[in-house]
């Protein structure tokens, strides 16, 4: 297994591929560079906080974190029949832009503008619709306007403002007919409005805390929790509200909208929830809703919401005429780019490691279709995982190696130093570990489905089992260190006499031994179907088991990896990605791809690259942040062909533990299992895709019609078809014996 390092803007050497001369030279072609078929961007699965720059009647402006600004459109927005200074109302789509003493106007649905002239003397404070709120130098607030066509400056002085009185806060909320002003007085702060349309101020909560959460539209203001309509008779008194620890977000309608809780138990999400000013009575708006919740112009209000930053979404919130309120989706919150850390790819699917939220990390992936083009959204593929603690000088923390049956595995090193080697993929909570018995400093050395080579600092090797059903690793073989390769249920390794190679079946202990031509003993050796890749000084080849042909590859460059018919090379001086075709018999050099200069991060087996030794796609860093491209090889696959398989026999089967035999392929399918009787019946027909390349369905008893099953001899046959269309079907027949 080739090393490489974990580092960020560092270049890496690669290790040299050393081989011995073969019977075929390779021939070089004209060099080349493949477009990328497809790109993927790892994102965080934390929801990023947007707030609102502007938000009106036909759209709204929205930020998340230190991003631009992006603005949205609401589908079906109808203009009113008229906008303008004169008509308050039309000013819910109006959006103010302060530049110096000039606060521009415009109404977004119909295009009408107006400008307003802030007069020598009076200074900014805020702007709803078509009226902007001033303050000049004795302390007076003014409301100013335009007039003859939007060129013409009005003031209006508010007036019923408490002389004395010091501003500490002007708030904006559902309306374009009021504006919140927070103020003290004689050491006691309050919450007033300003009417927009004359300039008339009252004051509606006294004795407020200092910074009082308020929210409020034309019908009600709520004030540190104590709830006033705006038309009340002078004089009347708030009503306290039951104080939670959430914030008070905004009023629609009747409902006051309550969101982001300083207090969430765990295992549970904040909601969005609505509380009547007329009844009483709460409900929830959005479940998993926090972070941007705000007023719209309108009288409305916007909140983000969904389970993670995969589906983050702002929601419209707007009363939907019987007292309650309507939600709908207008605009998905695109997710933050994260790093990658580690990538593999098998069985058409690429994994990608990087961090999630509480700086722990996670496994996604992406799903690849024929062509090596993305074909579905970022999926979690692992519970949160705590970081490797990794060596001073250590080559890949993690590395990773796709196994092809829908999981990835990577070396887990504890404080101490002492390794584990991990599997997880399956699902998004189990994570299967297998101790090395207290080695460190190792490598992986490969691995294809249940079995994964580790090769340990102290000079052991350990093929580790991750079977079938199991709940943790366990060690299938120890032996000294020496170059070899896992494909299927065999290990390959050096034979007695000089270029040979020996391969021993895992299961039956059953060897082997073919004689690759290679003067040496190898250093490196590499299986993918029937190819065997060896190198062992200065030079490499490939032996193809199922002719027999000795094909001399490149060795002058490294890191390698063997995969399907060809030979992926990294040049650390040209940054070159070198793709060595051999499937004919000669092998034919091109440059794939040309890597960024600059390593961004080379975590992960192969460091900035990984290639699918289970269908023929290459992976890279692209040098922009957590992005990967894809590239297909061009190079023919090899026809569909097991691998491994774990066929067994249940005691009792049923929906909740189901017959589940696995059958390990080279490469993706499409399959169907039938199953006949004792009688030849058939009583079961299960269709499904492979995960990754192994078939993995799930037999609960029944038969097609829903009945029972008794015990017995049952025949299954599976046909698989392979899902690049290369080759033909594949067809395995066999027994499985019930109870």
């Amino acid at each position: 297994m080739i090393r490489s390092r974990r580092l960020v803007h560092a270049a890496v050497g690669g290790v040299v591929a050393l081989s011995c001369t073969v019977l075929t030279a390779p021939a070089q072609a004209a060099p080349r560079v493949d477009e990328p078929v497809g790109t993927v961007r790892l994102v965080t699965e934390k929801r990023v906080t947007v707030d609102y720059p502007w938000a009106g009647a036909s759209g709204f402006q929205y930020r998340p974190g230190t991003t631009s600004v992006t603005t949205v459109d609401y589908p079906g927005t109808i203009p009113p029949a008229h906008a303008g200074p004169d008509d308050l109302a039309s000013g819910t789509d109006v959006v103010n832009t302060l530049d110096g003493r000039t606060v521009h106007q415009k109404h977004r649905a119909t295009g009408v503008t107006a400008t307003v002239t802030i007069p020598s003397g009076q200074a900014y404070r805020a702007a709803a619709g078509w009226s902007v709120l001033t303050v000049d130098g004795t302390g007076a607030l003014h409301v100013l306007r335009t007039v003859d066509g939007g060129t013409l400056t009005v003031d209006t002085p508010v007036t019923g403002f408490p002389a004395g009185a010091r501003p500490v806060l002007y708030r904006t909320g559902g309306s374009v007919g009021r504006l919140a002003i927070v103020y003290t007085l004689d050491g006691k702060t309050s919450v007033g409005l300003v009417d927009l349309s004359d300039g008339a101020f009252r004051t509606y909560v006294t004795g407020d805390t200092a910074t009082p959460q308020l929210a409020f539209n034309d019908r009600w203001l709520v004030a540190d929790f104590k709830a006033i309509r705006v038309d009340a008779e002078p004089g009347t008194q708030p009503t306290a509200l039951t104080r939670t620890d959430v914030q008070l977000e905004a009023v629609v309608g009747d409902q006051l909208l309550l969101g982001n809780p300083t207090f969430v138990l765990g295992g549970t999400e904040a909601a969005l929830t609505a509380r009547s000013l007329v009844t009483g009575a709460s409900t929830t708006v959005l479940p998993s809703s926090f972070g941007g919740i705000g007023p719209t112009l309108d009288g409305g209000a916007l909140a983000t919401a969904g389970p993670s930053s995969l589906d983050w979404n702002i929601h419209r919130i707007t009363p939907d005429g019987s007292s309650g309120l309507t939600t709908a989706e207008v605009a998905r919150v695109p997710a933050a780019a994260t790093a990658v850390q580690g990538l593999a790819v098998a069985g058409a699917e690429l994994f990608l490691y990087g961090a999630t939220p509480g700086a722990s990390l996670r496994y996604n992936s992406f799903q690849l279709d024929s062509a090596g083009r993305p074909d579905g959204p970022q999926t979690r593929r692992s519970p949160a995982m705590s970081p490797s603690t990794c060596l001073t000088g250590d080559a890949a923390c993690p590395q990773l190696e796709a196994l092809g049956d829908g999981r990835v595995s990577h070396l887990w090193t504890s404080e101490t130093g002492q390794e584990s080697v991990v599997g997880v993929g399956l699902d998004t909570t189990t994570v299967l570990s297998a101790p090395t018995d207290g080695d460190s400093r190792g490598r992986t050395g490969g691995g294809t489905g249940r079995y994964v080579l580790y090769n340990g600092g102290s000079g052991k090797q350990r093929v580790v089992d991750f079977p079938r059903g199991a709940t943790a690793g366990q060690t299938a073989l120890t032996r000294d260190r020496t170059a070899a390769a896992v494909w299927g249920q065999t290990l390959w390794t050096p034979g007695a006499t000089q270029g040979q190679i020996t391969g021993r079946n895992l299961k039956s202990g059953t060897t082997t031994t073919v004689a690759t031509g290679a003067p040496c003993t190898p250093t490196d050796i590499q299986a993918v179907n029937t190819w065997l890749y060896w190198s062992c000084g200065s030079s490499a080849g490939v032996y193809d088991r199922a002719t027999n042909r000795k094909i001399t590859v490149p060795a002058d460059t490294g890191p390698a990896r063997l995969a399907d018919g060809f030979l992926i090379r990294e040049n650390r001086t040209t940054h070159e990605l070198l793709l060595t075709d051999f499937h004919t018999g000669t092998a034919t050099t091109r440059t794939l791809v040309e890597l960024p200069a600059t390593d961004q991060n080379t975590g992960g087996s192969n460091g900035r690259w990984a290639v699918d030794r289970f269908g023929g796609h290459i992976v890279y860093l692209n040098g922009t942040y957590g992005e990967v491209s894809i590239v297909p090889s061009g190079v023919p696959t090899s026809p569909l062909a097991q691998m491994e398989a774990q066929v067994y026999s249940p005691s009792v089967i049923g929906k909740g533990f189901p017959w589940a035999p696995v059958w390990q392929l080279n490469k993706p399918s499409t399959w169907t299992l039938t199953l006949t009787d004792a009688f030849g019946k058939p009583v079961r027909t299960l269709t499904g895709a492979s995960t990754g390349a192994a078939v993995r369905p799930a037999w609960d008893g029944l038969t097609d019609n829903g009945g029972g099953t008794t015990g017995g001899t049952y025949t299954w046959k599976l046909t698989a078809h392979p899902r690049d269309d290369q080759g033909p079907d594949l067809t395995l027949t066999g027994t499985m014996t019930l109870g």
